[in-house]
């Protein structure tokens, strides 16, 4: 029997469908030869500190460099420990009883890095040995997997690939949970959380908005010329800018009382705009943000989503091209866009035997190709859904449209003595613009329609403005432009081909940039203000301590990026680049708990009954800063929030006095003391209606 196994049951189901496994069972399915099973993502993980015996945030403990690493189902946290999730464990029994009875496996998870160590994991886990062989495939129709399953890879081709997924597994795990508890530590405990790449992507996002807010804005003065050739009237901008109103107001009186304009240079320069590549994840997701306003994250799961449903290919790709042989399949993908109402016209206009090869280049493709549309049309799609479909499949066509020509026209013209310049735009020949109706997004702000002029011409002096402008600080960061800016490690970069070449050295992948961006907003490092990303108190505070420390070193970690590509292609030794960050975590844990930072918790002089040490009161909990004892109070109580005087009597009297305004499952209300049981668990204490009772009860949460 050869056992599939894919990353989730819904890719499980529709590769079922092409090898014929139609019987269904609790957790696989079954037929002809073949069981299908599935995990539901990361079954299996790294555990935390407390499965090595280590407990609590110590100093001593620090750094912590597991040796081997150790593989658990995926856990949950219950309290203060962590268990196995029943559902992983329940999966696993099936993936394992399955994996006994093969004779080969066929591995179907996601193609790419993080897809590989799902299996891997559940493969080392399970300590199986059978052998198993790799399906790689850039889309889910049925005519990809059918044609995947019959040019199966052998499994050993993608170790170096599973080498930098555990990597970069055991890298975010080194540094991410050493940081962390150093600055809990530093801090007061159990407030913060630092990470490889989310700990920079927070630098690049505190930095930006305090340069913005510190920036000051200077007031200048520029003057705008009306002239006309014939019917047609335009405007050029002083080439001086006058930081004096006295200045610029001269000037004006100057041109007013001129009678003409004298044209003395005209530059016209015919060019060819290449239409845009094809998106990658990062692209799609910046374009998608900067016009739709979406997270990154939400395009992330419409694009899964629309992979899933067979409409487009792999998304979690990191390139722009496409190979030679995917060329091939182009003009059949554009005759089937034909018949989508939306590109209908167009695709039909294409001449499919001429067209733009840019986006064509074996050597610029790792795991797999740009995304694209596939040979399936869209049924009834949600408005989102059908935002992303259109940009990816009207992207496509742009990409192999013919180049948009257009005349740029510079005139420098001169007034009273001082230079004035004009711009403006001619379309000869729209080409790939013509897809969307697209204007030039790189037209310059100032740019005008141009009558036909020549050196020479003395035109007559309509009228003149005194404009009045402002400086401007670099803007604080969209997702749209962070993004852009983790992909080139924090630099600005504007050319398309810079950006390209930078990638490797990135910080996150486009896989996982989505993911970081959401990590920030879960740990209240940043919030949203419109389209903005904005740092929270808290965000700039992690900042203030983090921004001269290795753990926000952009360009490091853009490094390590770089380097877990290198293993994936076999070009550097992972064990290499793990003794590295082993000295990193070192380095960065020794930074931070020589910091000293205050805490966000509120040393209120309240002592914990259990072991007599601080208590220290936070936004959520009141907590003990003994880590042998963690005796912990949430604030939130059947719905009703304990203030920081009722916590004191608590701690200080051993119990709070009446509180008003409980409410139980059933939204009844109901009145109560809180205090302490014999285990120093919080329950109420109610008044008492009747001699003997002594009006207790467990509060449970």
């Amino acid at each position: 029997m050869k056992v599939i196994i894919a990353e989730k049951p819904s890719v499980a189901r529709e590769i079922a469908a092409i090898v014929g496994a139609k019987n269904r069972n609790d957790g696989f399915l079954e037929g002809n030869g073949y069981a299908v099973t599935w995990a539901f993502g990361h079954l299996v993980g790294l555990v935390m500190p407390e499965a090595y015996g280590i407990t609590g945030f110590r100093t001593e403990n620090l750094p912590i460099l597991p040796n081997p690493f150790m593989l658990k189902p995926r856990q949950t946290k219950d309290g203060k420990t962590y268990k196995d999730d029943p559902g992983a464990v329940k999966q696993l029994g099936v993936i394992k009883s399955l994996f006994s009875k093969a004779d080969r496996i066929i591995v179907a998870t996601d193609a790419g890095r993080e897809g590989e160590l799902i299996f891997r994991h559940i493969y080392n886990y399970l300590d199986c040995k059978k052998p198993f062989d790799r399906l790689w495939i850039s889309s889910l129709t049925d005519r990809a997997i059918r044609e995947g399953l019959q040019n199966l890879r052998p499994g050993s081709e993608y170790d170096n690939l599973y080498a930098s997924a555990k990597a970069r597994s055991e890298a975010d795990w080194l540094v991410g949970i050493n940081a962390s508890q150093a600055l809990a530590i530093a801090a007061g405990r159990g407030v913060w959380s630092l990470g490889r790449v989310q700990t920079p992507t927070l630098a690049i996002i505190c930095a930006r908005y305090l340069e913005n807010k510190a920036f000051t804005p200077k007031t200048y003065f520029q003057l705008k010329l009306h002239t006309a050739k014939q019917a047609t009237m335009f405007s050029a901008l002083s080439t001086d800018k006058y930081d004096i109103r006295a200045d610029a107001d001269k000037l004006y009186a100057a041109v007013m009382d001129a009678d003409n304009v004298h044209i003395a240079k005209v530059e016209r320069k015919e060019i060819n705009q290449q239409p845009p590549l094809p998106y990658d994840l990062t692209a799609l997701q910046k374009e998608a943000n900067s016009k739709y306003g979406f997270s990154a994250d939400k395009t992330l799961n419409i694009a899964q989503t629309l992979y899933e449903g067979k409409l487009i290919t792999y998304p979690r790709t990191g390139s722009r091209y496409i190979s030679a042989d995917i060329m091939d399949e182009i003009p059949e993908l554009i005759t089937g866009l034909s018949k989508y109402p939306r590109f209908a016209a167009y695709a039909e206009s294409m001449d499919t035997k001429i067209l733009n090869i840019r986006c064509v280049d074996d050597a610029k493709i790792t795991d797999h190709h740009a995304i694209l549309p596939t040979e399936n049309l869209p049924g009834k799609l949600s408005p989102d859904e059908c935002t992303i479909y259109e940009m990816i499949a009207g992207r496509m066509l742009e990409a192999f449209s013919p180049v948009c020509r257009k005349e740029n026209t510079v005139v420098a013209l001169q007034c009273a003595g001082k230079d004035f310049t004009a711009r403006g735009t001619l379309i000869l020949s729209p080409g790939w613009q013509k897809v969307f109706g697209a204007q030039d997004e790189e037209k310059e702000e100032d740019a005008t329609i141009l009558p036909e002029i020549a050196e020479g011409d003395i035109l007559p002096v309509k009228g003149c403005d005194v404009l009045e402008k402002q400086t401007k600080p670099r803007p604080i960061y969209t997702e749209s432009s962070l993004l852009a800016a983790m992909e080139s490690a924090g630099k600005e970069v504007a050319d398309e081909a810079e950006r390209e070449a930078m990638k490797e050295g990135g910080i996150g992948t486009p896989a996982t940039r989505a993911a970081i961006i959401e990590t920030l907003f879960a740990r209240e490092y940043i919030r949203r203000e419109k389209k903005s990303l904005v740092p929270t108190d808290k965000g700039l505070s992690v900042y203030s301590v983090v921004k001269d420390k290795k753990i926000a070193d952009v360009a490091m970690t853009g490094g390590w990026e770089l380097a877990l590509s290198k293993i994936a292609s076999g070009e550097m030794d992972a064990f290499t680049f793990h003794r590295g960050i082993e000295v990193f975590a070192t380095q960065i844990t020794s930074e931070l708990l020589s910091t000293k930072i205050e805490s966000s918790g509120n040393r209120s002089g309240a002592t914990c009954p259990q072991c007599g040490q601080p208590i220290v009161f936070y936004p959520k909990v009141a907590k003990c800063q003994n880590p042998d004892c963690g005796l912990m109070v949430f604030r939130g109580i059947a719905q009703k929030e304990l203030s920081d005087g009722q916590l004191a009597d608590l701690f200080g009297k051993g119990k709070t006095g009446l509180i008003k305004g409980f409410k139980g499952k059933s939204g009844k209300p109901f009145d109560a003391a809180v205090t302490f049981d014999s285990d120093f668990k919080t329950v109420f204490d109610f008044p008492k209606k009747k001699p003997g009772s002594s009006g207790k009860r467990n509060i449970r949460k």
